[in-house]
């Protein structure tokens, strides 16, 4: 019998921070123009970013769905939607609802955000009972100074320990804090519920988000594993081409990045 080429209900979505230093509205041209099933907005500096009724717009006017949110978790998006954790949460589920996108993308409190870290856990879960969008945890990494591990993450960088029912598996982060992706992907089972698909070589505190194929991850065995496991979360191409020389070679990265995804998926059976 003739194997059949299988490819999974899983789709593949370009986040709007693969763009970088081009803007929102670009990644919805370009995410259109390459084939892209949809986006995943990164809330950051851009204004577009927070802005849901452009959003909406952009998404209406490319007919490209915004498949999930990435809530502003990172040091530099602090004043993003206001200075309170847990209304930027509800910002971002108010956000995801409005637009039908499955997932919120969210990072572990940092140590210094005490009364958010301490009722995180408890707190997701009240969230979680009222929607159905899914909140994913991503796991981070720690840094290394004069040899030492410092964790700014509470109650840690790994996700994987904790109750927590979804997680994001971001392949760059692997990279960094040097674990073992696919060991990962094991332990998390069903709970593995959204994957940014990146590339790292494991330089020292430096997150790399290299086009897949580029680094030292197993990018191609982690997508051929989720389509032997019949994978139905999302799959977002997660990238840095700020320092691509021309908007032609960020194109080219782009698309790289996409066909590489959607070779791997494709699972022999």
């Amino acid at each position: 019998m003739a194997d059949v080429i299988r490819v999974p209900n899983a789709k593949i979505a370009l986040s709007t921070a693969s763009v970088y230093p081009e803007r929102t509205p670009d990644a919805f041209e370009l995410a259109a123009r390459l084939g892209y099933d949809g986006v995943e907005i990164m809330v950051g500096a851009d204004p577009v970013s927070q802005d849901i009724d452009v959003i909406e717009r952009l998404s209406e006017h490319y007919e490209l769905p915004v498949l999930a949110i990435h809530a502003p978790c990172l040091l530099v998006t602090q004043r993003v939607w206001g200075r309170d954790p847990w209304a930027k949460l509800v910002k971002a589920q108010k956000a995801a609802e409005r637009l039908g996108a499955s997932t919120v993308v969210v990072h572990p409190p940092f140590r210094w955000q005490r009364d958010y870290a301490r009722d995180f856990e408890n707190g997701l879960a009240r969230m979680r009972d009222e929607t159905d969008v899914t909140f994913a945890v991503e796991n981070m990494f720690p840094l290394r100074a004069r040899g030492n591990d410092v964790v700014p993450y509470s109650p840690d960088w790994n996700p994987i320990d904790y109750d927590f029912p979804q997680v994001t598996l971001d392949l760059s982060h692997t990279a960094v804090s040097g674990s073992d992706a696919m060991e990962m992907a094991v332990k998390l089972g069903d709970r593995l519920a959204h994957l940014h698909l990146a590339d790292g070589l494991g330089v020292t505190n430096k997150d790399e988000h290299l086009v897949p194929g580029r680094g030292n991850q197993p990018c191609a065995q982690m997508l051929e594993r989720l389509a032997g496991t019949g994978y139905s979360g999302l799959v977002v191409l997660e990238v840095n081409t700020r320092k691509a020389a021309s908007r032609t070679e960020r194109i080219d990265d782009l698309a790289e990045g996409l066909a590489f995804a959607r070779l791997h998926l494709a699972a022999s059976t």
